[in-house]
């Protein structure tokens, strides 16, 4: 069973991912066909955390391949610095060998002056055993053995040196020889480290490659559809400023006074160019797109507050907008509405949202309800039966206000229906015309 508060933990999560990613919806127009295309919260979410793990992967290949490069400076600097370590030590032993080349050399001089001491006077070895039988020392044979004892000392005193040395000389070939064991197997791992390296680098600019081409695809197909999109968008608002067009309203002086109440904004002008980095372009698209969007809204918006539907279900038209013979006097006058016959007491009905300005009698218009549905434009419904609504009421798209009457100065049950724009009177046939024409697209 989960905890009450984890499920409300994810609920929260949820919501706030509605939030940040609303369903959008775009709808779409042609050839008297309507279609509706979604992007569902979870199709948003997908999208990004596809964007996400491809930029990541793309990250980390490249992280990696610059970092292979770093280990390979690495291990050839160790490589190198080993073989320093390999010439020293050769040095060591040249320099081992010159000075055993010179403790033969004395030995063998010794060897040689030894050689010549007993090769000496040829009679003096018989002399001194004649000496050494008779008890009699001479001299000369005393001071010749005292050469040799003398000679034979100096010779086992470099003997020993010598074999001191021998036996550092020897330590120090056997430290010599692990060493070179020790830097032969680093120099086989480092350059085993190095293939391996080199294997991973290869695949890494496999995968890198690959991944490349999948962003081109994907890229290519997003800026193929941000293009349909982009071009039905356009073809939209096309539409829709004939429309506003159709009634004689200027789309420009509504899109501006619309942009007004918008009007915090500002910065620095930066111009949108193509990137050459991944997704580049379809970032331009998208902000292209965004834009498209965005008037489109504010269009929708503008056509929302436009009244292009009869205030009745059923009439006929009496008299149009525009000069005509007076009804009641029969003179020639100005006529700034459209009357509309129909039966007393037929429902009467707002056609946009708004907010009643009037509501009440008014001299020739008799019982008379003024809505203002923003950016200018109001209209009028003048001798009614009955009003329904009172001054200061929000009235939503075909709610009923009022019923069709003859009050004021009427020669029978009608409705004098008007639409005004910034105060200047329109045609509202034209109105009613332009809404048939959406309709029927």
């Amino acid at each position: 069973m989960i905890p009450r508060d984890t499920g409300e933990n994810v609920h929260s999560i949820v919501d706030r991912l509605r939030v940040v990613f609303p369903e959008r919806q775009i709808v779409m127009r042609h050839n008297g066909a309507v279609r509706c295309l979604r992007f569902s919260c979870r199709f948003q979410i997908g999208v990004l955390l596809l964007c996400l793990a491809i930029g990541g992967w793309v990250s980390y290949a490249t992280y990696a391949v610059f970092n292979h490069g770093s280990e390979l400076a690495a291990k050839d600097a160790q490589i190198a610095s080993v073989r320093m370590a390999y010439r020293s030590l050769l040095g060591d032993v040249a320099e081992y060998q010159k000075r055993f080349t010179g403790i033969v050399r004395d030995l063998e001089e010794n060897h040689t002056l030894m050689l010549a001491l007993a090769g000496r006077r040829p009679g003096s070895a018989s002399n001194s055993f004649k000496g050494v039988a008779g008890g009699i020392d001479t001299p000369l044979g005393g001071k010749a053995k005292a050469d040799v004892e003398r000679k034979r000392k100096q010779l086992r005193s470099q003997m020993g040196d010598i074999e001191t040395k021998m036996k550092i000389l020897a330590k120090k070939n056997f430290s010599l020889k692990d060493d070179l064991s020790s830097v032969e197997t680093d120099l086989q791992t480092a350059l085993s480290e190095r293939n391996s390296a080199l294997l991973r680098s290869t695949q890494m600019r496999h995968d890198i490659q690959l991944l490349e081409h999948q962003l081109t695809v994907f890229e290519q197909n997003e800026n193929d559809s941000v293009d349909r999109l982009t071009e039905q968008t356009a073809e939209y608002i096309s539409t829709m400023e004939r429309v506003v067009e159709k009634t004689g309203l200027d789309v420009d002086q509504l899109l501006a006074a619309n942009e007004k109440e918008n009007a915090g904004q500002g910065g620095p002008f930066v111009e949108i160019k193509p990137s050459n980095r991944p997704a580049g372009r379809l970032k331009t698209k998208l902000a292209l797109l965004d834009d498209k969007l965005n008037q489109s809204d504010l269009l929708q918006s503008i056509l929302g507050r436009i009244p292009l539907s009869p205030p009745l279900k059923t009439y006929t038209i009496t008299s149009r907008f525009g000069p005509r013979r007076d009804p009641v006097n029969h003179r020639l006058s100005m006529h700034y509405g459209l009357d509309m016959g129909a039966y007393r007491r037929t429902p009467v009905y707002v056609m946009a949202p708004g907010v009643v300005v009037y509501a009440g009698w008014r001299g020739n218009f008799g019982n008379m309800v003024e809505v203002d549905h923003g950016d200018g434009i109001r209209t009028r419904y003048g001798h009614l039966n009955k009003i329904l609504v009172k001054k200061g009421a929000k009235v939503s798209y075909k709610e009923k206000i009022g019923l069709v009457g003859s009050t004021g100065r009427s020669t029978g049950p009608h409705l004098h229906y008007e639409v005004l724009y910034k105060n200047k009177s329109m045609d509202p046939l034209k109105f009613i015309m332009a809404g048939r024409d959406v309709f029927q697209e």
